[in-house]
């Protein structure tokens, strides 16, 4: 990269020490501090790095004050609407949308890596089965190192590549896998000639006993979550993916911490938490109480919060909350569910969240969360699920920065510093003269 300009530091008095700054393609310039210890001896100090550009990637791009969502440059709109999910995959892994003779090809090797050892299939066992999905899903993908040593070596592009494959195939057989055993029903095992996400829905829903019959409309719903989940810059589970991956950890190992930071509740788990919350008022009256429940969130001893609105990044309206809005009535249509109660209640609070100046100059706008747990819950998908369907779709993402981690030349070690304020150096006083 091309230094853009310079930024200058005036420190200790009269000491003064210049810094390159670069441009991206689009979005905000960055000052490059990383002589800055060396020179000076202080670090920065950015909690929750919020002002900090980690590394340099061409994967995804978000403005949060406009309320853009790009993947590869191309808009999160386009792609929900006129690609598939193994396209978007394809997009995030190669940096361009494939043609149709790439494409098939893509799909046939994805199809083939679908099945998971047999070996694989009875650790499982080793679970309760009341055991929490996503603490299934931790360990199943991290043990898929243990059997599949022919592509660990991070340093092949050519092993880099096939457990890309492995991870992208494999997730939905897993994920079902998980749900299957918490039900006490047999694994269904995967059908290729299936598209990617029908092949996921028989799997979850499907029984030996009877046929599966694929809905177009609700497969077509369950990949529009995936596309939309697909990727979102260096978010905090992306960033664990990168940390982990950037001491020369193992793919499976990196996916595995990914999906252990994305369990956490502010970050995956936050679409059970918004549908949780209409349910729970819905039970209190529903509609003809969002008057009081409104009140209730204002009022900042009451401990009531409005889930599925506002969010880290973006100050505007999420691009993938319209989305998934449309997604949402296309499901209730199909499944005849149009009534929903539950889509009422979020329609109006949604209405008059949108209309208050409380919510409006704190820019809190309703984010993708808001309707996928409706979504997914129409789908007869369990709460407990909701994280792991989130990972599922996140690992093409995390594998696609991870590539682009390992691939980069400027690639380290991740370290943070840190600012210390415990207790200046003291000596160890033997245990007799303690008080």
């Amino acid at each position: 990269m091309e230094a853009k300009n310079k930024a200058t530091l005036a420190y200790d008095g009269d000491k003064k020490l210049d810094f390159p700054t670069y441009a991206g393609t689009i979005g905000p310039d960055v000052v490059d501090i990383r002589a800055l210890y060396g020179k000076t001896g202080m670090f920065t100090y950015d909690p929750g790095f919020l002002s900090t550009a980690s590394c340099a990637s061409k994967i995804t791009y978000i403005d949060g004050d406009q309320g853009i969502l790009l993947y590869r440059g191309y808009p999160i709109e386009q792609l929900a609407v006129h690609c598939d999910f193994l396209e978007v995959c394809y997009l995030l892994l190669k940096g361009e949308l494939p043609n149709a003779g790439e494409k098939q090809t893509f799909v046939k090797t994805v199809s083939n890596h679908t099945m998971v050892h047999e070996q694989l299939a009875r650790l499982y066992q080793g679970f309760r089965r009341d055991a929490h999905p996503m603490a299934v899903l931790v360990g199943v993908v991290g043990a898929l190192s243990a059997f599949y040593h022919d592509s660990l070596d991070i340093n092949d592009p050519q092993h880099r590549e096939i457990s890309a494959f492995r991870l992208i195939a494999k997730m939905p057989t897993i994920v079902a896998m998980a749900y299957k055993y918490s039900m006490g029903q047999p694994f269904m095992y995967p059908q290729n000639s299936l598209s990617y996400t029908a092949n996921f829905m028989r799997m979850m829903f499907g029984v030996p006993a009877e046929e599966y019959e694929v809905n177009d409309v609700l497969v077509r719903a369950m990949d529009r979550i995936f596309i939309l989940h697909a990727d979102h810059e260096q978010n905090a589970s992306t960033s664990t993916v990168r940390l982990a991956g950037s001491s020369g950890a193992n793919p499976f190992a990196c996916i595995a911490s990914g999906i252990a930071c994305l369990w956490g509740p502010a970050h995956g788990g936050a679409n059970e938490a918004a549908l949780q919350m209409l349910i729970d008022l819905q039970k209190q009256g529903g509609v003809a109480k969002i008057g009081e429940f409104i009140k209730q969130v204002k009022d900042k001893s009451s401990n009531v919060k409005l889930m599925g609105f506002g969010h880290r990044v973006y100050k505007n309206y999420d691009p993938r909350a319209k989305l998934m809005q449309e997604t949402t009535r296309e499901v209730l249509d199909a499944l005849d569910k149009h009534n929903e109660p539950l889509l009422k209640l979020a329609m109006a609070l949604e209405k008059i969240a949108l209309e208050d100046d409380y919510f409006v100059s704190r820019k809190l706008y309703p984010n993708v969360d808001f309707y996928s747990g409706i979504v997914q819950s129409a789908l007869g998908i369990p709460t407990s699920m909701f994280t792991c369907i989130f990972a599922l779709a996140r690992t093409v993402g995390w594998i696609a920065q991870w590539n682009e981690m390992i691939s980069d030349p400027e690639q380290k070690i991740g370290r943070p510093r840190q600012l210390y304020v415990g207790p200046t150096q003291r000596d160890v006083v033997p245990i007799a003269k303690r008080r």
